[in-house]
């Protein structure tokens, strides 16, 4: 088969792209849901928390190294306005949309030790992990996980300001820091990084094992946009660098929040430059296996290898080029 003809579905029409270069649907990415109003303007009131103190609405989340409170249902347990509850740190999310008390106003709250214990014990599975559970959250949920664990890790981060090395304050809702001596203000950053799914003449799917990973976990290549550089830049350079394979042709996908600690992974299906002949080579260092496999090949090896968790943007691409759910036989 040539690469052209690879590069289209044959189950459409000849000229037709292959179905898996469509964006990905927002209810794939389970990151990008969100059912949540940042309601920014409310950021700038400096009696803010105050105020949420007294709304009955008021809801906290209950953040604890990385880790949230859960209900006995497994969704996020919000307690009310008046649960008392000791903190250095409390951002204001915004307000709930949708289904899920529309309109209420959310808190997260990052506590101590003690007061977490006092909560529930570290061990209790009411202390819920998003990349372990995130595609099982309503969109409200995962939209206020993933912002909550977001900013905290921005500041826990940027204690002292990057221009002067002097120590921060939180301000503005959690939102922003501010330098304590010259009052500069310090806003949170994401980090981009691409992440893409590569495919050659015979329509399979190159899947890498990181050297970071217990054996035979397998996934897709991915890695952070340098400055100065174009999204699509950095799928080519990225792909070259980990596999010594030359792409063409990058297609993006959708994009997902990864809060682990600070990166926006965005999507990409690319293939395998036809006019350039290249060797498929791991770079020894972040990437130590590489392997084609057709949809075939990976439904046999499912008891060999592990594939990525269903909450991630990788599971997404897998799927959309699979053309379906893969049910897993090993745990990532």
């Amino acid at each position: 088969m040539s690469t052209d003809a690879a590069w289209q579905n044959p189950a459409t029409e000849p000229d037709a792209s292959p179905f898996y270069l469509s964006p990905l649907p927002v209810s794939a990415l389970p990151l990008s849901r969100h059912g949540l109003d940042r309601d920014y303007l409310s950021r700038s009131d400096p009696d803010l928390f105050e105020s949420l103190r007294h709304d009955p609405r008021m809801r906290q989340l209950v953040l604890w190294k990385g880790k949230a409170l859960l209900d006995s249902g497994g969704a996020l347990d919000l307690l009310p306005h008046d649960a008392a509850l000791d903190s250095a740190l409390r951002l204001y999310l915004g307000r709930s949309v949708g289904s899920d008390s529309p309109g209420d106003p959310v808190v997260a709250v990052i506590v101590s030790d003690d007061t977490a214990m006092s909560i529930a014990l570290p061990e209790s599975d009411r202390w819920g992990d998003l990349r372990a559970l995130g595609n099982t959250f309503s969109d409200r949920d995962a939209g206020l996980f993933t912002a909550a664990l977001a900013l905290a890790n921005w500041h826990d981060s940027h204690r002292f300001s990057p221009r002067t090395g002097m120590a921060t304050i939180a301000g503005q809702g959690g939102w922003v820091r501010t330098d304590t001596e010259s009052g500069r203000e310090v806003f949170p950053r994401t980090d981009p990084a691409i992440i893409v799914g590569i495919v050659d003449a015979e329509d399979r799917l190159l899947l890498g094992h990181n050297a970071m990973w217990p054996a035979n976990r397998f996934s897709l290549l991915a890695g952070f946009v340098e400055p100065g550089e174009s999204l699509e830049s950095a799928v080519m350079r990225e792909v070259f660098e980990e596999s010594a394979i030359r792409v063409v042709d990058p297609v993006y996908l959708g994009s997902q929040p990864w809060p682990f600690p600070a990166s926006l992974m965005l999507g990409f299906m690319a293939r395998v430059d036809p006019q350039v002949e290249s060797i498929l080579t791991p770079d020894g260092t972040e990437i130590l296996d590489l392997r084609w496999f057709s949809r075939d090949e990976l439904t046999s090896s499912l008891d060999d290898i592990g594939l990525p968790g269903h909450t991630s943007i990788a599971r997404a691409i897998i799927e959309h080029w699979y053309g379906g759910p893969i049910a897993d036989r090993r745990q990532w």
